[in-house]
């Protein structure tokens, strides 16, 4: 959430933003709690001054009635006084975690995913001298996607995968981390983006698939509604991505200076309700209720936040790159970015067999934002405590990704060839 000095000092700003981003708050009504429990926060600060004042004037010696009533009517007045302020509180929170995160200057204003920018195309899609199939129409003739056993067993929009596409899910999980944990790698992306941050490498993590509820509705990412499958006995939430459990591993603790940035590559399976879709991308990988997924998080300081988040787009742009995937880059739009962000950039990978460029990767910076409902500090070498700012970023989505290697590198004769870059982790198989 927005730092609430922020918000006092810029409503206009805050209010203009906030409706470019598609949210209708009431500036004036939060402003309007955040004043009345100000004066009752000082009222009771006061009050306990005086409280305290006279049990220290009576300290060795019986207090006298007049000073026992004083003190009785005191503590009267601070119960009242909490007592009212506590419901004041409550609305107030509440309307300060509707104010979302304000877009950074370079951020395009729209209305919708149309106002989204392309900032730059990378590759040619490939000419086939037949017509490219899409991928479920490649994999599931030859049993490497079974979809109608999966439905008897869970439903629809689940999937069997198997074969050796078990074996290129694999080999992409190997290749992102022997990407991610190489720093000579890492350096040379920081140089050539002239990035101002150090080359230190992300630390593999197998996060945790159940998330409390407290946690979630800290991270301003729990979307119960359109996404978020729960427990019906428990307060937990099934991981709707790896980076819902790992932006919230220091809830409510402070960093040391000395350790940032943090850097993690997490892989999870990850489940999604999927609400409101019914219609889009019923066939294949795309858009499924459980999927495999790699995610970058970093925690870092304030001042290196946004270089953070260029290295972690520059990451997904070599990721893509290495396996000759043709793509564009898109820098998100207002109303595209999301709540929590503050900025925010999709790769989109070409898919022949539908001739158009999907969704594969998306990129986001959050500023403080996430950390400030998280409790996430940072202790600066000279004592001083701040908050850390986050960022988290797909290193690749692997169902999306297969079935773009899938589409992009079928042949004739309806078989696919494995990518360079992921033969020495196929055990020899070359070819699909």
């Amino acid at each position: 959430m927005l730092d609430i000095q922020f918000i006092r000092e810029n409503r206009d700003l805050v209010g203009a933003k906030s409706k470019q981003k598609g949210y209708s708050v009431d500036i004036a009504k939060l402003l309007e709690l955040d004043e009345k429990r100000r004066q009752l926060q000082k009222q009771i600060e006061l009050l306990r001054t005086q409280r305290n004042e006279l049990v220290n004037r009576s300290q060795g010696q019986k207090p006298s009635e007049s000073e026992t009533e004083q003190g009785k009517n005191i503590k009267t007045q601070i119960v009242e006084a909490e007592n009212t302020l506590k419901p004041i509180e409550k609305d107030f929170q509440i309307a300060l975690k509707q104010v979302p995160n304000m877009p950074l200057a370079d951020v395009p204003v729209g209305e919708n995913e149309s106002g989204n920018q392309v900032a730059k195309t990378i590759g040619e899609p490939k000419k086939y001298d037949f017509k490219p199939l899409n991928h479920w129409e490649l994999a599931e003739p030859r049993g490497m996607i079974d979809k109608e056993r999966a439905v008897k067993i869970s439903g629809s929009r689940f999937v069997y995968l198997k074969d050796k596409l078990v074996m290129l899910q694999f080999a992409i999980i190997q290749h992102v981390l022997q990407t991610l944990t190489n720093e000579q790698i890492l350096k040379k992306l920081i140089e050539d983006n002239q990035l101002n941050i150090s080359s230190k490498p992300f630390i593999p993590v197998i996060p945790p698939a159940l998330i409390k509820t407290e946690a979630y509705e800290a991270s301003a990412r729990l979307n119960a509604a359109e996404t978020t499958y729960k427990l019906e006995e428990d307060e937990l939430w099934l991981n709707a991505s790896a980076e819902h459990s790992l932006c919230t591993m220091y809830i409510d603790e402070i960093i040391s200076e000395k350790e940032l940035p943090i850097r993690y590559i997490g892989y999870s399976t990850s489940f999604r309700r999927e609400a409101g879709s019914y219609g889009k991308d019923t066939e294949g990988l795309i858009r499924l209720h459980q999927f495999d997924k790699l995610e970058m998080e970093v925690f870092s300081s304030p001042e290196t936040g946004l270089d953070e988040h260029k290295l972690l787009i520059a990451i997904q742009e070599y990721l893509v790159l290495s396996l000759g995937l043709p793509y564009h880059v898109l820098l998100k739009c207002t109303a595209d970015i999301g709540m929590p962000n503050a900025r925010g950039v999709d790769i989109e990978t070409w898919f022949p067999g539908e001739g158009a460029y999907r969704e594969t990767h998306t990129a986001d910076y959050m500023t403080d934002y996430q950390a400030r409902r998280l409790k996430t500090r940072l202790r600066r070498d000279n004592g001083k405590i701040e908050l850390v700012h986050t960022n988290d970023a797909t290193a690749f989505a692997c169902g999306r990704i297969i079935a773009a290697i899938i589409e992009n590198y079928q042949t004739s004769t309806g078989k696919i060839i494995v990518p360079d870059i992921l033969k020495p982790y196929m055990n020899g198989i070359n070819e699909i």
